[in-house]
């Protein structure tokens, strides 16, 4: 399907987090290392092993958060508040990216395994929080990150989207399988890291950009 045709689909659902603003921007970067230093004085280890505890926890369970949660026992809450206070700077306000969304007429709506505060802030930050109308996150899933199916399910039965008329837009290849097994048209927003392309070869996206502004001002015909 040529992304033309995707201009007048009723439903889009986007990913927050190194999809709907550059990865260049470091930012993740920053919630990364947040992430780290609260686990170590979380656990009292040192960083060498807080970073091993992390990581091992994302392959394993989708989120660190997620396996802290089940392998210890910590409520999330504090978690979630320490490692998104992070400095926005690097955002800069996306005005391309801010008419492209202006120009396509369905819903748009966040599903991000991040806090809806956090993402209501990079929204206001970009300049495109007038165009979504709700953000699911990780507390609305429960504390159940991407991709597992149910949360898929759950986002779509919240919204009342139909998949066959939605597009799914992420940076984590990965988290595309769910959503094309309910029958929605997915983009692949390449990034260049390597948690993002696992499993690429096997999913095959419907399309994939490195740009999504551009990408998404191609849909829009602008």
């Amino acid at each position: 399907m040529t992304r033309s045709r995707l201009k007048n689909y009723p439903y889009w659902v986007f990913d927050l987090d190194n999809t709907l603003y550059p990865a260049g921007t470091n930012l993740f970067d920053q919630i990364d290392k947040r992430m780290c230093g609260f686990i170590a004085d979380y656990l009292e280890v040192d960083h060498a092993e807080a970073y091993r505890v992390q990581k091992g926890y994302f392959r394993e369970y989708g989120t660190t958060l997620k396996g802290l949660m089940d392998c210890h026992g910590m409520e999330p809450g504090p978690y979630l508040e320490y490692v998104h206070r992070v400095d926005l700077e690097p955002l800069k306000r996306d005005s391309r990216m801010d008419k492209a969304l202006h120009q396509l007429p369905g819903q748009k709506f966040v599903f991000t395994n991040a806090p809806f505060d956090y993402a209501q802030r990079v929204l206001d930050k970009i300049g495109i929080s007038s165009h979504f109308d709700d953000i699911f996150d990780i507390e609305a899933a429960d504390y159940i990150p991407k991709p597992a199916p149910e949360v898929y399910r759950r986002m779509q039965t919240r919204f009342g989207i139909d998949p066959e008329r939605a597009v799914m837009v992420e940076d984590i290849v990965r988290n595309l399988g769910p959503a094309a097994e309910m029958g929605m048209t997915t983009v692949w927003v390449k990034t260049g890291r390597p948690w993002g392309h696992a499993e690429a070869e096997a999913l095959a996206p419907d399309h994939q950009t490195d740009n999504l502004s551009e990408w998404l001002a191609g849909v829009a015909g602008i």
